[in-house]
């Protein structure tokens, strides 16, 4: 008895089922979700936002890159048969030519060195312009200290409006002003049993858009009893002139301010900047500008609610604040 020889139909079949397909993965998905939310965090905060979807990018290309070189490792990889309908040339008894196997198919050969290529070129396109264009405010930021003289030349509880220069070599355009008073001594927090002089320093940039604010009251020798003071230090020529102010307003869109800086009416979402200050024998210098939501008390006894810098308009509490972008050092 004859063996029952196979059906042409059945070798056909058989060959159909050698051709394989990879197997349907999300990797590519959750790659591209990374890089959008990178590109997403630049607007909105390149250092937490843009560095999640950092994370979430790379953790995807590995994955990625892993799954597409399984079979150049030698791992086995799950595929599935292609299925196709049957051709006339089969339907005719044409046997299709049996394809040599390879330990590597042409397939995935060019798809792994799509992918690094692909990845090599994105890194050397994409790496030298964000460096150039995110790095540049963050680095170099050199911190500008400001003499403003002795410290005996601000009465006890007089206000002063201080104008200065805070970068010599730029000139005019780095002139800033402030309003500044001598509190007197208030105990050391590092040393309760010490007494250190207190100084309140609030910027007139104006935090709702950024206008020079105006102190609400008089100004000069005239009304306030104290002489203008012109100090030259190494910072260059400074001016005071006494003031007695009731707050503070803004002549741009109606924002005010009591004496301490906070916002009582207008469009600002906060209190004045302030300046930091240190007494460095016996001279008043002024530090880098700090934000402040709000001030509770006067004076040397005030608590001061205080943040790193933002920018005009920008809430420093609540849920606002996590949607403005992170600000570079300014000094």
């Amino acid at each position: 008895m004859e063996p029952e020889q196979p059906s042409p139909h059945t070798e056909q079949e058989s060959l159909h089922e050698e051709t394989h397909l990879p197997s349907p993965t999300l990797y590519p998905i959750g790659f591209a979700i990374g890089i959008v939310v990178v590109l997403v965090g630049l607007i909105i905060n390149p250092l937490l936002i843009s560095s999640i979807g950092a994370a979430i990018a790379i953790v995807f290309a590995i994955l990625w890159a892993r799954e597409a070189t399984a079979e150049l490792r030698g791992e086995q990889v799950a595929v599935e048969p292609e299925r196709r309908a049957t051709t006339e040339a089969d339907q005719q008894g044409v046997a299709p030519v049996p394809l040599t196997e390879t330990p590597v198919s042409r397939s995935v050969f060019l798809e792994g060195a799509t992918l690094g290529l692909g990845a090599a070129i994105g890194g050397l396109i994409t790496l030298p312009v964000a460096g150039f264009a995110l790095l540049p405010p963050f680095l170099g930021q050199l911190q500008h200290k400001i003499d403003l003289g002795p410290i005996s030349n601000f009465p006890l509880n007089v206000w002063y409006i201080a104008t200065f220069i805070v970068d010599p070599a730029e000139g005019e355009v780095s002139r800033r002003t402030a309003f500044v008073r001598n509190n007197g001594n208030v105990p050391n927090p590092d040393n309760p049993s010490e007494q250190v002089p207190s100084f309140t320093i609030i910027s007139n940039h104006c935090v709702h858009l950024g206008c020079p604010v105006q102190a609400n009251g008089p100004s000069g020798p005239k009304f306030t009893g104290h002489p203008k003071i012109r100090e030259h230090t190494a910072s260059g020529q400074l001016v005071f002139d006494p003031v007695l102010p009731a707050g503070y307003g803004c002549p741009c869109h109606g924002g005010q301010y009591d004496p301490e800086g906070n916002r009582i009416a207008g469009p600002p979402v906060r209190a004045l900047d302030r300046y930091g200050f240190e007494i460095d024998h016996g001279r008043l210098i002024l530090l880098s500008l700090y934000s402040v939501s709000h001030v509770v008390g006067t004076g040397g006894q005030a608590k001061i609610y205080k943040y790193g810098e933002a920018g005009p308009g920008e809430h420093l509490d609540g849920p606002e604040q996590f949607f403005y972008p992170i600000q570079p050092p300014h000094h």
